[in-house]
């Protein structure tokens, strides 16, 4: 490992650039050696195979950016809030060239231990083939940069490549312990996990909205330019909290209407199904174990499958020419779950609502249904943020000269709006029994839950479309089938 250079603790924006790279939300990216180092590997480059959005380009035709990019955002914005802070607080906070250094590669390395389809692979994948596993790709990042490092030959200082692996794993279950000694707050700028306002999330939301065409509507370069540290942990001023207020604004709405849209959840179910069918052929839950396999692989999974002439992949191969030929899992109805009784709600599994049905023509099977519980957060920034308050020895103008500006630190975001909802997505299209099968899963689901289903009518399997409250039919993407309910007391939304 080599020493590195830490002479001074004023440095010029761009101290070291070799390459530049323009992108289609910041611009220009200026690129230093040792994070090239990094960009110029195959297991770095892999991102670029790993859609963001994991099946949302196929109802959203232009969200087709990669992690990859994603990435690049993210090792972007770190780089401007580390100056900006240095602009302001650098001799107070002793920011240096290896502080610098050591978070422009954090924000770069975080997701390079992703595995295909984005979080899907993490969250609905490898549990069902891995039961009771606690892997996470935060800890597989920590393990790809130790494998990028040891198999390229790369120059870096232990002690920073220490300080990388502890900041990707900050937010997780598996954070390493740090000195009291250490600038605790440089460890909140890429994931935060004590208020969740982080580099990553600006970088994401922003990049996400642009793709789909919905527009941002909050500035995340107001909440880097203006933040600044206090008490060891980053602040933001309180003339800011709208700004906060629309990032989560502008998530949750993302959440809402893309990411969880009907069809894209459909096809995650789908693609779920064929990989855990095949699973046991092709083996792909036993590489999140050797990042030498793990790096490999990607996305191009899925035409793995659907060209393979293997008996062995037939089961799956149906299942992704079923997405190909739109003939997708169907959405039936969705459970609003009021936030105050949402602790004693069970997860309801197929079992329960086979288990549970009346006697009847048409009997449902556990293979008929799949349940979802789902979780949208929305924190609400002067509501449900725990503030505290600093008076007037603290505000910025010391820091400055500027004029005197209250400061509020966010210290805590675990109380959030949650908008909670069980979805029954259908797995058989027959039409002549889909009805039944919907109507016998809404009264079971009633009977286990006690909640009353958001519609009250039958989809329509031929057009799941719906009028809108005036009148007409909503259509705010290439599949958005049914239009967003509002409950003006609870917030509930219905997918679009």
């Amino acid at each position: 490992m080599g020493a590195y250079c830490n002479d001074a603790v004023s440095f010029p924006p761009r101290y070291d650039v070799i390459k530049h790279v323009h992108d289609n939300v910041h611009g220009n990216i200026f690129i230093d050696s040792l994070s090239l180092k990094f960009i110029d590997t195959e297991q770095f480059q892999k991102l670029r195979e790993l859609k963001q959005l994991s099946f949302t380009h196929l109802v959203y035709p232009g969200v087709v950016h990669s992690s990859f990019e994603h990435s690049l955002g993210g090792y972007c914005i770190t780089g401007q809030s580390v100056e900006k802070l240095n602009s302001y607080q650098g001799m107070e906070l002793g920011i240096d060239r290896f502080d610098m250094q050591t978070v422009k590669l954090t924000g770069l390395l975080h997701d390079v231990g992703h595995g295909p389809f984005s979080h899907l692979f993490e969250r609905e994948f490898l549990p069902q083939v891995n039961s009771g596993s606690h892997w996470s790709h935060e800890q597989m990042s920590v393990n790809m940069v130790d494998y990028i490092v040891e198999e390229h030959n790369i120059d870096i200082e232990s002690q920073m490549l220490r300080r990388v692996k502890g900041m990707i794993l900050t937010s997780s279950e598996f954070s390493l312990p740090r000195s009291s000694s250490e600038k605790s707050f440089m460890y909140d700028i890429v994931a935060n996990g004590r208020n969740r306002i982080d580099v990553d999330k600006c970088d994401y939301i922003a990049r996400d909205c642009r793709a789909c065409g919905l527009g941002c509507n909050f500035e995340f370069q107001r909440l880097t330019e203006t933040m600044r540290v206090l008490d060891k942990e980053i602040c933001y001023r309180a003339k800011d909290y709208l700004t906060i207020h629309k990032l989560f604004a502008t998530r949750a709405d993302l959440y809402r209407t893309v990411y969880t849209h009907p069809k894209v959840k459909a096809m995650e179910l789908m693609v779920v199904n064929a990989l855990v069918k095949e699973n046991d052929f092709l083996q792909i839950s036993d590489t999140i174990q050797d990042p030498a396999e793990y790096w490999k692989l990607d996305d191009s999974i899925i035409k793995t499958i659907e060209t393979s002439p293997l008996e062995e992949l037939k089961e799956a191969r149906e299942l992704i020419m079923r997405i190909r030929r739109r003939n997708l899992y169907q959405f039936c109805n969705e459970y609003a779950v009021p936030r105050d009784i949402m602790d004693n709600v069970k997860k309801v599994t197929p079992q329960d609502i086979v288990c549970s049905q009346k006697n009847g023509g048409v009997m449902l099977k556990e293979e008929d249904v799949a349940p979802e519980l789902k979780k949208k957060e929305f924190a609400e920034a002067f509501e449900n943020y725990q503030l505290k308050t600093y008076g007037i020895k603290t505000q910025v103008s010391q820091l400055r000269g500027e004029n005197s500006s209250l400061v509020k630190r966010l210290t805590d975001v675990s109380q959030k709006y949650i908008d909670s909802a069980i979805d029954n997505r259908m797995l058989k299209a027959d039409v002549e029994t889909l009805r039944a099968k919907v109507k016998i899963a809404e009264e079971t689901v009633k009977r286990i839950t006690g909640l009353n289903p958001m519609f009250h009518i039958m989809p329509d399997m031929s057009s799941m479309s719906m009028p809108s409250f005036d009148g007409s039919t909503s259509d705010n993407s290439a599949d958005a089938d049914v239009p967003v309910q509002d409950d003006p007391h609870h917030h509930f939304y219905q997918h679009t």
